[in-house]
């Protein structure tokens, strides 16, 4: 029988990272143990990525139907949970880039009948979710993963793409842009 908390299944990198799948050839079953046990986390950043709770819950469903797919692309002994973070976060931009296609299509021949809705529907969202809303993409999703998820820069980096100091810059953009928004919230409730 098998027990996704099976310890023999998960071990640590040299780097100490945790969640890293071990041996030369990871059995099925750790495998999908290992996305068992990172869902929680994967879906929490799927949220703040899409800031919509019925999106996040698709998008995570999509990224580990795309996780379980390309199993054979995964490499033993790396994290699995950078690896199916990473399938997430590109599969969240490639969603983004479709639909802002599909919007600029439908806003193209039905501008005239459309009728234009405001966005700012959230007032009853906690206010550190609006205002992480707000923030760029690449922005929110860094400082999510360093704040929320503890992830160091270096991690971050290896999921995105981009180099440490790429991830560096935009968290601090990130974390300077969120007080300024706090700010405004705060001048603008005192008067």
């Amino acid at each position: 029988m098998l027990r996704c908390h099976d310890k023999r299944f998960f071990g640590k990198s040299n780097e100490g990272n945790e969640g890293v799948l071990t041996g030369k050839n990871v059995s099925s079953d750790a495998f999908h143990c290992g996305i068992v046990a990172i869902l929680p986390e994967l879906r929490a950043f799927a949220r703040y990525l899409a800031c919509n709770r019925v999106r996040a819950d698709d998008l995570v469903q999509d990224a580990v139907m795309r996780a379980l797919s390309a199993r054979s692309q995964f490499v033993p002994g790396t994290s699995l949970k950078a690896w199916v973070f990473t399938i997430l976060r590109n599969l969240f931009f490639e969603q983004e880039r479709r639909r802002r296609r599909e919007k600029k299509i439908l806003e193209d021949e039905f501008m005239q009948d459309a009728v234009v809705q405001d966005m700012t529907g959230r007032e009853n969202l906690k206010d550190l979710e609006r205002f992480l809303g707000k923030l760029p993409d690449l922005a929110r999703e860094s400082l999510i993963l360093v704040a929320a998820y503890g992830m160091s820069h270096e991690e971050i980096a290896q999921i995105s793409g981009v180099t440490v100091g790429t991830i560096k810059a935009r968290v601090s953009r990130a974390r300077s842009l969120l007080k300024t928004l706090m700010d405004a919230a705060i001048d603008h409730d005192a008067f």
